[in-house]
Parts: C-alpha cells; structure tokens; sequence
C-alpha cells in the first residue's frame, strides 16, 4: 500500500474554551494541518488579519462577539475562505443563519472527528481548485486575449503581439479583413493601448452615408454651408483631437472627399464645409476595410496617395473559418459574456452542438458566432446547450435541398429521396464515414440509419478511403 499523503493547509480556530481549542488542534495538527487558535473574536480577526489561512473554524457564541457578525467581517475581508462554524447550539436555525451569513459549513460539538476532518478536507480542496481555476483564467485572458479579442491560434496571437507594437506609436494603421471578423475591436485595442486612451475613441461607418453627409460628419460646417444646415457644427475630426478616429469601410469612400482625408493626414489641419479658417486637429487615424485597396488603386477607385498614407502599418485579419481552433475560446467567452448578461447561470454547449459549430464555415465569421451564442442564451432553459437551439442555417448548411435540373419531371418522392440522400452521404462525410457516429448526430438508432442506407442505395466508403 502506498503511504497517505499528509493533509496540508493553514487552519485558524476561534473558540473560548480552552479544552475545545486543545483538542481541534491536536486533531488536526495529527492530520498534517498547520494549526493556530485564538480565544477571542478580537484576536482571531487580528490572526487573519496579519496571516493569509486556508480555513476558519469559528464558535457560533463567543463571549466579546456573536460568531456571525465575527463571520459576516471574515467575509467583508476575504469572501472566498472557507469557514465553518462550531456551536453546542446545533439548532435548525443557527445553521439556516449560518449558511445564510456565508458559512461553509456547520457541525454541532461534540462532533465526529471522521466527519470534522472530511468538512475540513473537503473545504480546503474546494479553495484550492477556486484559486487554480482563477489563476489558469487569468493565464488564458493573459495569454488568449487582448481587449476582449479571443484567440489562441497561431494568426492571432501574431495580431496581438502585432498590436502591442504598433499601439504606443503615432502611425495611422489599415485593418484589413471581413465583414464580421472584428476590425473595431482590433481599433479599439490599439486606442486603449496608446498614449492617446484617455482621449476620445470616435468610430465612424464611412460607408453608410452618402458624400455632403459624410464631410458634413467628419469635418463639421458653418450655418448656410448648404440647405439645411441652420446651425454651425463640429465634425468628427475635432471631436476625435487628442484622441484616435476610425474610419471604417474606408474603401466606399468618394475620390473629394479622399483628398480632403490626405490632407490632414499630411498637415493636421481641414476647414469646415462652408469655412475659410483651417482648424489644427491632433488625431490619429485607424481606417479599416474588407474590399482590396490595392484593386481599388488599379480601377483608379482609390487615391494612390491615400492608400499608402494609410498603409503605414497594415493588420490583416483572417476569417474565422482559417483559424477554427480558436472557436472554442469564442465559444466560451460569448456564453460567459450573454450567460452574465441575461442574469443566468453559466451556459454551455454539449458535445454535439460543439462539433456542429466545429463543422460550420462561419461565412460570417466571429459577428455571426456572437449572434448565434447570443441567441442560443438568450432561448436556453438550462445550463446544457443542444443543437436544437442552433438556427437552421448552421444545421443545414451541407444539407440544402437540391433539385436536379436533369430531372424536370422528378415527383415529389423522387426528390425528397434525392434530398435525403444528398443529407446523409453529407454527414457520413463529415463523420469520416463512421455510421454509428453520424446516427448519434442525426439521433437516430443506427439500425434505422443503415436501413436508409440500404434503401438509397447509398455507397458506404470504408473509413479512410479516399
């Protein structure tokens, strides 16, 4: 037999009688524990006070203090240690106010040693995992996030530590990637990062508004500039001073209104629509853009000038689908983040609604993880997700009806049959051709399965084949 383990933890006891302090501490200190006692509430909050412990053992009826306002400071200092409360008072209400108050647990003298230590056990280990499970989050926010942008795949951490770079500088930089892949928050991080964070962070959708509006927004009038402006107005670009402009879908923008962006990248300085004074602003630009600039340039759609004042630094963001092993992270920040939200319970997804989410394109990339986890939370009545709350366009992606155009006069049943196959090669694809895998994902027995298979005249591959 292997040698136990001795037990190990700092315990702290707080009792008035001597005989009760003398026998806790031999009991526990046999066990392994690292023991002290106080006979007084004064001096047992001073103990804690000049020494982190593990647990509190602490009588319900002191003589300078009632043991739950003695409980209620422990917690006001420290609301994870463990205490448990030790009373000959072991009525039904002294433990409802004790648990109540935030105590651990509660045993009535003259107790079972067996029981005692297995509470103590049992207390100090649920410490030990809290700290452990704090710190391994802290390691994966430290490691895995930077300003709420979540990943762990090889692209991403090369952005962050891209990011961190490129943040304490005064350089204009160009996001590139999707729709949905998170090019704000990549601005925002930058911003927050900077010596500009205290400013402001003023985003701005150059895309969504036509030309008179769009400099009008960024770059403020005078009143009469043009019809209907009947009162003077900032633009963006004063707004922004001190701080950092995004410029989103910088690529829908007009040739004039390019020019005008040229030139206070060039000289920190524009007038107001309608104005004749220069205006000096201090900004810094973050543009963003999900078309190719560079194409832009050749169909004469985009000042050349103007590309490269923006390229200075370039952060290219890949699609979810290039960096799937980083949805998992998503996955669970977007359950914390909605669980939290909502005012709910922590939710998460079962296995198999994982590997749906695993097995889907994400043609929308994070944007559309986030609707889908958000709705998932939202319409859950438990903690375990299934694939019944996934919306139909994730579930059926491979498997959309389609109809031959070889067979005009195909009947209904033809083509249901037809579609039904198309579904179930689809998933045995995807689960390498093992059957009993795909009937656990299209619930069903595998019996039924392989009777479909049967009747469809389906080809089954061995596992492997190509």
């Amino acid at each position: 037999m292997h040698p136990v383990e001795p037990a190990s933890g700092s315990i702290l006891v707080i009792d008035d009688e001597a005989a009760i302090r003398e026998s806790l501490e031999t009991l526990l200190a046999i066990e392994g524990y690292s023991v002290e006692v106080a006979a007084s509430a004064e001096e047992g909050l001073a103990m804690l006070a000049a020494t982190p412990r593990d647990l509190v053992l602490l009588d319900f009826a002191l003589p300078d203090r009632n043991g739950i306002e003695v409980l209620d400071e422990i917690r006001q200092r420290d609301a994870s240690l463990p205490v448990i409360m030790i009373t000959a008072y072991g009525t039904v209400e002294n433990a409802v106010k004790a648990i109540q108050a935030g105590a651990t647990n509660f045993i009535q003298k003259p107790w079972d040693n067996e029981k005692l230590l297995a509470d103590v056990r049992a207390s100090i280990s649920h410490l030990r995992m809290e700290e452990e499970n704090r710190q391994l989050k802290r390691a994966l926010k430290q490691r895995y996030s930077f300003e709420n942008i979540v990943g762990k795949s090889e692209p991403m951490l090369k952005i962050f530590d891209l990011v961190a770079q490129v943040a304490p500088s005064r350089s204009t930089v160009l996001v590139q990637g999707d729709s949905g892949t998170g090019k704000e928050l990549i601005a925002k991080a930058i911003h927050a990062n900077s010596p500009r964070k205290d400013g402001p962070f003023v985003p701005v959708n150059t895309g969504s508004m036509p030309t008179e509006l769009l400099e009008s927004t960024l770059f403020g009038h005078v009143k009469g500039a043009f019809t209907s402006a009947i009162a003077s107005k900032k633009g963006l670009f004063e707004i922004a001073n001190k701080g950092t402009l995004f410029l989103d879908e910088i690529g829908t923008m007009g040739l004039d209104t390019q020019a005008k962006i040229l030139r206070v990248l060039q000289d920190r300085k524009f007038m107001h629509l309608g104005g004749v004074q220069e205006i000096q602003v201090d900004v810094r630009i973050i543009a963003a853009t999900n078309v190719d600039l560079k194409q832009l340039v050749k169909e004469g759609k985009f000042r050349e000038d103007l590309f490269y004042r923006l390229n200075v630094i370039s952060v290219n963001l890949p699609p979810l689908r290039n960096r799937m092993e980083d949805v998992p992270l998503l996955v669970n920040h977007f359950l914390a983040r909605f669980s939290e939200e909502n005012g709910l319970p922590m939710r998460r997804f079962n296995a198999e609604a994982m590997r749906t989410l695993l097995n889907y394109n994400w043609p929308g990339n994070v944007r559309e993880l986030e609707n889908v986890i958000e709705r998932a939370v939202v319409l859950s009545s438990g903690v375990n997700v299934g694939i019944d709350l996934l919306p139909d366009s994730i579930l059926g992606e491979s498997a959309a009806p389609v109809i031959s155009e070889d067979s005009p006069n195909a009947s209904l049943f033809d083509i249901m049959e037809e579609c039904e196959r198309r579904v179930i090669v689809s998933m045995l694809e995807k689960c390498t051709w093992n059957q009993t895998e795909a009937a656990e994902r299209f619930r069903i027995p595998l019996s039924t399965l392989n009777q479909k298979i049967k009747r469809l005249n389906i080809e089954v591959k061995k596992r492997g084949r190509e």
